[in-house]
């Protein structure tokens, strides 16, 4: 029987080497971030850590029925060390933890790993066609757009409805995610997604937070909170929101 997990939880990973690198590199005005390997193997810095303890300590705390019981995650190494640090602070280790290909860091082609000031002085035609196209609909060299993101994102959450219907999914994963899940579950436009962009980036392992409602006969989800941090002021954890290895501008 297919229908609407009862909770979902939408959080970014804690803050990783990444976050950490390109902070410095935006303030030194490098052209380039740097770190070594992969995106995919960039870990938590130990902050992150802290975040994702914190976060976990507080699914801890909540009553067993408001606890999850499934975990979906990113396959990049900061999203999947989050989700095992969140079941082990929570004491949840017994809860299905999952890898998902699909919840990965949007792709950003050639620009990766450049700062705002290296995209211009490496391809100052990109910037202009990004410019142009909007932040939506621009996909860069070798990379996507936030609709290519959208894509893998829609046969995802109709898994979710086919098979985890009435059950309570965590998924981590990273920024640009949990803003088209937005996308999807509210029925947004562009406008309004960017709009909410606009008004900050999400916080390294900030809540958000979505439960099924059935009214007249029709099952959706209700918003109950977005960027929700006040887990992570309580155990003293510093709240981070650095974009990862690409710029967002």
């Amino acid at each position: 029987m297919s229908g609407l997990p009862a909770t979902l939880w939408l959080v970014r990973h804690g803050e990783s080497a990444g976050n950490v690198a390109r902070a410095d590199a935006e303030a030194a005005g490098a052209t380039t971030i740097d770190i070594p390997g992969r995106d995919v193997d960039v870990p938590l810095s130990e902050l992150g850590e802290r975040q994702a303890q914190a976060l976990g300590q507080w699914f801890g705390k909540q009553p067993r029925e408001q606890q999850p019981t499934l975990l979906m995650s990113s396959p990049y190494a900061r999203a999947w060390q989050t989700s095992k640090l969140v079941l082990a602070s929570a004491r949840l280790e017994n809860t299905p933890l999952s890898l998902d290909e699909r919840l990965r860091e949007k792709e950003f082609g050639s620009l990766n790993r450049l700062t705002h000031a290296g995209i211009l002085a490496t391809f100052p035609e990109e910037a202009r066609r990004r410019s142009e196209i909007g932040k939506f609909y621009y996909r860069p060299p070798g990379g996507e757009s936030w609709c290519d993101v959208l894509l893998r994102l829609r046969s995802l959450f109709d898994q979710l409805q086919l098979r985890h219907a009435g059950q309570r999914v965590l998924i981590v994963a990273h920024e640009v995610v949990v803003t088209c899940f937005r996308y999807l579950i509210e029925n947004l436009d562009e406008q309004r997604l960017l709009g909410i962009d606009s008004q900050g980036d999400v916080a390294n392992c900030a809540l958000t937070t979505y439960e099924a409602t059935n009214e007249e006969g029709r099952e959706a989800f209700a918003l109950r909170q977005y960027n929700f941090i006040e887990h992570l002021a309580d155990a003293g954890a510093s709240v981070t929101a650095t974009p990862d290895l690409a710029t967002k501008k």
